[in-house]
């Protein structure tokens, strides 16, 4: 069949099946329109497994038809469900088209056939309701299945109906069981023909009519959540006062739903009340509190084995041994540690009293026990404290009274330990549990009441979390990662923080008779200055551990990243063909152990990674194909030039050449070594085809060469003439001698390079576009008097020329050789004259083409695609045969498409994003200048008119926008089309078809541009170019399309689509444009119908463009019972768009994420995965590599968490799930609102939580943007970091950190929450080394210690080093390291690194340190966590002082200075700061923190340091400042708006928030504690009444700030002589009181200076406390006062900040 036959059949094809929908019952329509029907029936119906599916649904059979229903014969058991339980009609098509794809697709991927393919095999329906029904069957309903095709049919059927209409409830999955349960006992009813007692007619459903199941069934519940979500005024009230979706779907985790709610349901019971009804139904399940000690008990277990850890060695260091055993061996230092087991029990009364404390609101008369257990567990806890209080001191007293370690002491140390033996028992077991995973999973999923019992005292009855435990083999490798972990982090806690403490300590503990600086209330403070010392080192013990993490998981990830790379294959036995069974099992140790040492071999070019291969194997032309079209995506997307492309494709197996033709780049060169080795060998067959055959690129070089001169020179020769015979004589010689072993001993290898430059002469002279026949025969004749007289190596006479053909006949023939017998082919010969260009490059190129492609996007791509075809991964079935699946992208309001003015816009100082794209991307515009050039433009001007479109996209596929997600993810239907052609196309089909695919692509040059690789620039003839030709859909028969429509879903759930049509937003517009350009894209939006006044009906709606219409068509659309977004807008956005997804697995994909036309071949594979087991479990969750596109650096982590750490969660879009499996445990997010504003990794605690499990895979990359600019970034972190903050009051940490065995505890707890926790320690860890050694200068003890000798110690020096490395983030960049090692090399990683030191890097990473500190923990004490978009635009703009101002001062701002102060009162107060290198290595890493905050904003924002920037700045800000605000006007406008919006989190904190920050804002009052004795003025005096006399200054201060202040306003404006009379008063009042302070007293004019330290923190303080208690003051002059006061020291401390 011919390439145009195949396409005239494949349009027919396709018309013929649109004409088939009419008469196709699964093809309905909701209009009168042709095009309306759904969507993809249309492509279904023309498949035999499809039509068997539809003839299972179409089985109604004998089933009792619903009555007041007008029945017919054409409908299906979704229509008869849907008629006897009131759905949708809609609903009912959308799960009639999900049904008909999951069975059809179910019964293609059988394994053998069934025997009947006639027929929907019984197995694929009851895997499919076992699949999509097991949340249902764990939950262990008290009914069972009945059994039956029929049945199972049923039941899937009506599982997914309910799912298709329940809206918001499809996050309640335990909600939806409840559902179901009692919906599928009423179908066993109507299938039984039971009849109702009381009516006597069959039984009917409590949901029965039109649309009755969502008024009756979904509406109440979804009021409920309303009513709750309404309660939680917008996520600013208290979790504690709501219901948010978890509380509600567990409340259908007890037996008690049976009983309360029954069926069918009615508003009239509690669990229907809303706020403030007291009757209603409170939390379930857990309480969320805001609170720091959340972290103590969602993670007991790691702080009671720190505090233990750091009790013990602190007892067994104070002994002074050198060595930790050697003190263990006294019988004191063992019996002290027992004290440990008091502290354990004593901790466990503390979580005891949280637990109590926090969820005392669970208490209902319905959990009874549940506080008897909170009450029991206390009173043990305090038993378990007072028992082994007692029996430590009945040991101590023996000892004492024995004076030695006497029989009965030592009697009493054993009843000791006999206690602690009986109070460890659990943990024993717990031990015993850990090596026997399988035990503990049966024990923890098995109902018996018994275990039960048992286990109550424990934990909680909580249906999920049970089960969690992994295999013996995955619970040794992370149990193993872990106990190296913690070796080495307590052996460095041990020897270098607690050890060298110990020696200071005792000697501060002996000091007396200190000289104290200011009034000491209490006699002795040594153990407040030990507390200090310590403190530090504390807080650096406690989160070390991150460090250590870090570190093991950099060089953990490394070692799996390099297995990961070791499944190696010939170079054509890729795993991305298809193959019916695996090609090989997964590697043992030994195999996996030499593939690792090969695989370094290949890293240096030692080994060789594929094995010779011929042209004549259909594999290699199948990837040929593959390859060639990759090549193609590049220059369609403008990373590759049209010269490129030929250097990169793989040609076609033409001319007859033997071998694969490898891209010219990768032969570049060969040739010329060749013959250079040639030469210098000079004689042996056999050793130098050796040599050449050690390079496979240089054999296949040669080989071509040869092949190709063959065939040129005959193809130029005329056929039947007597040169053609010679030409072929001479050949069949070459041959001869060839076979033969002998051609270097009748040959001269010297003649070569003669040779070959004499063919270059020719080829070159055919390649130019006015060819000249003259010069060609000459060069002819040269070439045949060098192959016939030179270069045999024994002259041969003329008899033995004429016998051997290589004379003419007739030697007395008139004229030239070759004159008459020359015919060159027509230009229109594009496949020709496309060869000659490629032997031009071959024999030509003298240098290798490392620098091609030039782009480094492309030879990034190329090189990971190439390496992934080695990599460990599934093979990839048939696309037949392969897992359907779904790609979902929620959007809201972002960019689509970059508009003209976008583009033109130029910011202040005239850049455009149209002139930045050019500069950043200038190798691609080339490209693209080039492109548009060969489509017709033949002015520049034009490409704002003619080509503005292309102009348009070109810029959007480099940003981050709607468009470049659309074109990445549709790369997905593109290379199924091509699979599925590959996949049935024959051996004869592939190797024409690729012919046919050169002649098609030979059109990117002309025959004007035949310029070689070395040659002059290329001509381009527009006429001749065909930018769709090259691409292999000009192949495809039309199967294709159905294939891949099938087996891929693509939908956009773009949320406001609706209200931006109606408003003619130009966003909508551009959309339209999408789907009318992408013909497998679909849209899902949320339709408001306004009714009447007040009412307005909401549907989810998904429209396509319809190609034969040419407009946009409605596909379904099903009512919602309300507003769509209750909770959190993106998981709601995606929830809504779901129903409309098929397949068994879903791929999430965010608005700023792209994708790879090479990649998307790998899907498959990819997809395989979920038929391997990793551990005891397959997979739910399929983690992808990401990479970002926007240049940050992604680390190995994410690969560690799978393997060997069990516990990746899901971070990010590029994931993909197992569509049916979440499909019935609540979705792929979590919504309720503000506690799930991390709506992603939710979804991976859900699924660990319900025994699902997460792997990770480096095969396959999506790329992703990230924010740029710092102060997106920023905004990104903050956004995530108050997400940690509110994941840290969740009922899913708590539940990880309690129900997954201690080390997964442990990794889950240092890679989510821990993470930021310990980020937060570390500015902690500043601030008490700077605020305790300020305390020790001020208040003297730091002299005293001084000449104690203690001042030095080890212990302090490694706490600051540890905590100056983690500021400068090399930590973190040990994992960027390794990870660019293994993939790029060591020197090159190392390169990479010092680069981003010299650009500030560390600068940047401490910044964001601070970022993290400040919203993460607000969120925990305040709350206020909120999404903050951050434009995802470039950063071509200077961002404002004002705007940096609003988004930092409360975060760096104003702490910088607060640390900045605070140092600096140091430097001049301590006696050790009078040696300046003390001073500098005692403080710089708390320098660096105070520079990286104040200066990062400049250094990091474009035109940061300009002058004119920042006059222009100033004058902004000042405008800003003295903005009075109003009703409506916003923050960026105005600094009295700003700050009361900075307060808003005060407002709604509780009170343990408020004492706390009241707490916390006490330390400014230090300063002026500290500072007033060491005024002059004080006379060396500590006596309190010098430190209370000093409030008299604050008093004079604020009095006359308020005297001007109210002057200033009264009489500046009218009565100006006046105003300046007080001014001057004033100002003379001042002089005359210092007068008479330096005349009468010690004072000094530095007193000044100095008390304005003492001034501007008391007033901050002062400040800060009023704003917690503004309730309290708001109403009163003083809040005027303070507030004035706030005005001018945020004045003051902005310029402050300004002139640093």
């Amino acid at each position: 069949m011919s390439l145009r036959q195949r396409q005239n059949y494949g349009r027919h094809g396709r018309v013929l099946r649109l004409g088939e929908r009419e008469a196709t019952r699964g093809c309905r329509r909701t209009t009168s329109s042709p095009s309306t029907a759904s969507w993809r029936s249309t492509l279904l119906c023309g498949s035999l497994r499809s039509a068997q599916a539809m003839a299972g649904l179409f089985t109604v059979g004998d089933l009792r038809k619903p009555p007041f229903f007008p029945w017919n014969e054409s409908m299906d058991i979704l229509d008869w469900l849907g008629a006897f339980f009131g759905f949708q009609r809609d609903n009912i098509r959308n799960q009639r088209e999900h049904l008909i794809l999951l069975l059809a697709n179910a019964q293609m991927r059988l394994h053998p056939p069934p025997d009947n393919v006639d027929t929907l095999d019984a197995g694929v329906v009851r895997h499919l309701r076992r699949k999509l029904l097991s949340n249902y069957i764990f939950s262990q309903c008290p009914w069972g299945f009945w059994t039956g095709p029929l049945r199972d049919l049923l039941y899937t059927s009506l599982y997914l109906l309910i799912w298709g209409e329940a809206a918001n409830l499809r996050f309640m999955p335990e909600c939806l069981c409840y559902i179901f349960h009692h919906m599928a006992m009423e179908l066993n009813l109507i299938l039984e023909d039971f009849y109702d007692r009381d009516t006597g007619r069959p039984v009917l459903p409590a949901t029965c009519g039109e649309n009755a199941f969502l008024l009756n069934v979904v509406t109440p519940v979804y009021s409920t959540i309303k009513a709750e979500v309404d309660a939680s005024r917008n996520g600013t009230a208290p979790h504690s006062a709501w219901r948010n979706y978890d509380d509600i779907n567990e409340y259908f985790w007890s037996s008690r739903c049976f009983d309360q709610l029954q069926w069918p349901l009615h508003p009239s019971k509690k669990f229907f009340a809303g706020p403030p009804s007291k009757i209603r139904v409170g939390k379930t399940g857990f309480v969320e509190q805001r609170s720091f000690w959340n972290i103590f008990r969602s993670f007991d277990r790691l702080w009671i084995m720190l505090i233990l850890f750091l009790q013990a060695a602190t007892l067994v260091a104070w002994e002074g041994s050198e060595y930790p055993w050697q003190g263990l061996e006294s019988r004191d230092v063992q019996v002290r540690t027992l004290s440990v087991f008091i502290t354990w029990a004593s901790l466990r009364f503390l979580q005891s009293i949280l637990d109590a404390g926090t969820q005392y609101s669970l208490v209902s008369r319905e959990t009874l026990w549940l506080a008897a257990r909170m009450v029991l567990k206390s009173v043990a806890a305090v038993t378990w404290t007072i028992v082994f209080g007692v029996l430590y001191s009945m040991i101590w007293d023996q000892r004492y009274r024995d004076r030695r370690w006497s029989t009965v002491a030592n009697a009493r140390v054993m009843n000791f330990l006999v206690a602690a033996g009986v109070f460890i028992l659990p943990e024993f077991l717990a031990s015993v549990l850990f090596v026997l995973p399988y035990v503990r999973n049966f024990l923890e999923k098995t109902n018996w009441r018994i275990l039960y019992v048992l286990t109550w005292w424990f934990q909680s009855r909580t249906f999920v979390g049970r089960g969690l435990r992994e295999g013996i083999v995955d619970n040794m490798k992370y149990a193993l990662f872990w106990v190296a972990v913690l070796s080495a982090k307590f052996t460095f806690s041990y020897f270098l923080q607690i050890k060298p403490m110990v020696a200071p300590t005792k000697v501060i503990l002996k000091i007396n008779n200190i000289d104290y600086k200011w009034h000491e209330f209490f006699a002795k403070t040594n153990r407040f200055a030990v507390v200090l010392y310590w403190l530090p080192v504390i807080l650096i013990y406690l989160m070390d551990i991150q460090i250590w993490y870090s570190i093991f998981s950099s060089f953990f990830g490394a070692l799996v990243g390099l297995f990961s790379h070791l499944f190696f294959a010939s170079a054509l036995q890729f795993n991305l063909m298809s193959e019916e069974q695996p090609f090989r099992p997964r590697g043992t140790i030994q195999t996996r152990l030499r593939d690792a040492i090969l695989r370094l071999k290949l890293r240096y070019g030692l080994g060789r990674p594929y094995k010779k291969i011929e042209s004549d194997q259909v594999q290699a032309t199948r990837f040929a194909l593959i390859w060639n079209e990759i090549i193609e995506t590049f220059r369609e997307e403008d990373i590759v030039s049209d010269r490129e492309v030929e250097l990169l494709e793989l040609s076609p197996n033409t001319w007859g050449i033997r071998v694969i033709r490898w891209p010219c780049f990768l032969l570049s060169n060969e040739l010329l070594l060749a013959l250079r080795q040639a030469k210098e060998l000079g004689t042996g067959d056999r050793m130098l085809w050796q040599k050449i055959s050690k390079n496979e690129y240089r054999r296949c070089a040669v080989i071509e060469s040869y092949d190709s001169v063959k065939f040129l020179l005959r193809k130029i020769v005329k056929k039947g003439t007597e040169e053609y015979q010679i030409i072929t004589n001479l050949f069949d010689s070459f041959d001869a001698a060839i076979a033969a072993g002998k051609f270097t001993e009748e040959f001269q290898m010297r003649i070569l390079d003669t040779l070959h430059s004499t063919l270059m002469t020719l080829v070159n002279l055919l390649i130019k576009p006015n060819k000249d026949s003259d010069k060609v025969v000459n060069t002819l004749q040269t070439i045949y008097e060098a192959a016939h007289r030179d270069f045999p190596k024994t002259k041969k006479s003329f008899d033995e020329l004429k016998h051997l053909g290589w004379l003419p006949v007739n030697t007395n023939t008139v004229g030239l050789l070759f004159e008459n017998a020359i015919e060159l082919p027509n230009a229109d010969d594009l496949i020709f004259y496309k060869q000659v260009r490629r032997l031009h490059t071959i024999l030509t190129s003298r240098e290798s083409m490392n620098n091609v492609p030039r782009n480094l996007e492309a030879r990034r791509r190329i090189a990971f695609f190439t390496n992934s075809l080695f990599m460990n991964m599934p093979r990839a079935p048939k696309v037949e045969k392969m897992l359907p699946f779904s790609v979902l992208t929620p959007y809201y309001s972002e960019e689509v498409l970059y508009s003209r003015e976008q583009l033109q816009k130029e910011n202040e100082d005239g850049i455009s994003i149209l002139f930045y794209l050019q500069k950043i991307y200038d190798d691609e515009w080339e490209n693209f200048i080039e492109r548009m050039r060969r489509e017709g433009m033949d002015h520049d001007d034009e490409i704002w008119e003619e080509k503005l479109r292309d102009l348009r996209l070109w810029a959007s596929h480099r940003g981050q926008t709607l468009t470049r997600t659309v074109r990445g993810m549709m790369y997905y239907y593109r290379a199924l089309k091509m699979l599925a052609f590959i996949d049935s196309a024959s051996e004869m089909d592939v190797q024409g078809d690729q012919r046919e695919l050169a002649s098609f692509s030979s059109s990117l040059i002309s025959q004007n541009g035949m310029g070689g690789f070395g040659g002059s620039s290329m001509s381009l003839n527009s006429q001749n170019l065909s930018r769709t030709g090259s691409s292999i859909s000009s192949l495809l028969m039309g199967h294709e399309y159905g294939t891949a429509m099938m087996k891929f879903t693509y939908v956009v759930a773009c949320q406001i689509y609706g209200s931006q049509k109606k408003k003619k937003d130009s966003r909508a517009e551009e959309i339209l444009y999408l789907m009318k350009h992408n013909e497998a894209l679909r849209v899902a939006y949320v339709d408001e119908v306004n009714k009447a006044p007040g009412e307005v009906d909401y549907y989810s709606v998904l429209v396509k463009y319809d190609q034969k219409l040419k407009k946009e068509v409605e596909i379904y659309r099903v009512k919602l019972p309300g507003q769509l977004k209750l909770g959190e807008g993106k998981p709601e956005n995606q929830n809504h768009a779901i129903i409309f997804t098929r397949g068994d697995a879903v791929q999430t994909i965010d608005m700023n994420q792209d994708n790879y036309f090479e990649e998307a071949l790998k899907m498959r594979n990819l997809l395989e995965e979920y038929s391997h087991y990793y551990g005891v479990r397959k997979p739910t969750i399929l983690g992808v590599r990401e990479h970002v596109f926007t240049g940050s650096l992604c680390h190995p982590w994410q690969r560690v968490l799978a393997n060997p750490l069990k516990v990746r969660m899901h971070y990010g879009h590029p994931d993909v799930f197992d569509r049916l499996w979440f499909l019935g445990r609540g979705g792929i997010s979590k919504a309720s609102r503000v506690i799930n504003i991390s709506e992603d990794i939710f979804a991976g605690f859900n699924c660990t939580l319900r025994g699902g499990n997460v792997t990770h895979h480096e095969y396959i990359q999506v790329g992703k943007g990230r924010d740029v600019g710092l102060n997106q970034i920023s905004m990104f972190e903050a956004k995530v970091a108050s997400g940690n903050g509110e994941q840290v009051l969740s009922r899913d940490v708590y539940r990880l950190g309690h129900r997954l065995d201690f080390f997964r505890m442990l990794s889950v707890y240092y890679s989510t929450v821990g993470f930021f926790f310990n980020t937060m320690m570390v500015i902690l860890t500043v601030y008490a080394f700077v605020w305790g050694r300020l305390y020790l200068a001020l208040s003297g003890l730091e002299d005293a210690f001084k000449n104690s000798g203690t001042s030095n110690n080890k212990a302090l020096s490694s706490v600051l080093n540890q905590q100056f490395i983690i500021q400068l983030g090399l930590f973190t960049a040990l994992p960027m390291i390794l990870e660019n090692s293994l993939e790029h090399g060591f020197l090159s990683a190392l390169w990479d690194f010092l680069t981003m030191q010299f650009q500030l890097a560390s600068v940047f990473y401490t910044f964001s340190m601070g970022t993290r500190t400040h919203y993460f923990g607000r969120t925990i004490l305040h709350g206020g966590a909120k999404y903050r978009a951050t434009g995802r635009g470039f950063v071509v703009q200077h961002k404002s002082f004002a705007e940096n101002y609003r988004l930092y001062a409360r975060s760096h701002f104003v702490k910088a200075i607060e640390l900045g102060v605070m140092l600096t009162v140091y430097a001049s107060h301590s006696p050790l700061a009078k040696s300046t290198l003390v001073y500098i290595i005692m403080t710089i890493s708390s320098w660096f923190l105070v520079v990286s905050w104040v200066l990062a904003p400049f250094v990091f924002n474009p035109s940061g340091f300009d002058w004119l920037k920042f006059v222009e700045d100033f004058d902004d800000f000042m405008t800003w400042i003295w903005f009075r605000g109003g009703v409506f006007t916003k923050s960026e406008h105005s600094w009295e708006t700003w700050w009361y919006e900075e307060q808003d989190h005060l407002r709604t904190t509780g009170l343990w928030g408020k004492l706390l920050e009241i707490i916390l804002d006490l330390r400014f009052f230090i300063f002026q504690y500290g500072i007033v004795y060491r005024l002059k003025i004080s006379g060396g005096s500590t006596s309190i009444s010098v430190y209370l006399l000093s409030w008299i200054y604050m008093v004079v201060v604020v009095g006359l700030f308020v005297v001007m202040a109210y002057v200033r306003d009264k009489y500046s404006a009218k009565e100006h002589i006046y105003y300046r009379s007080v001014q001057s008063l004033v100002i003379m009042l001042v002089i005359l009181i210092l007068a008479l302070l330096l005349k009468f007293t010690d004072f000094e004019i530095i007193d000044i200076f100095t008390s304005l330290l003492a001034f501007i923190p008391t007033g901050w303080g002062l400040l800060l406390i009023a704003q917690v208690a503004r309730p309290f003051v708001q109403s009163t002059i003083v809040w005027i006062l303070l507030f004035l006061l706030l005005g001018y020291m945020t004045l003051c401390l902005a310029l402050l900040f300004w002139l640093l």
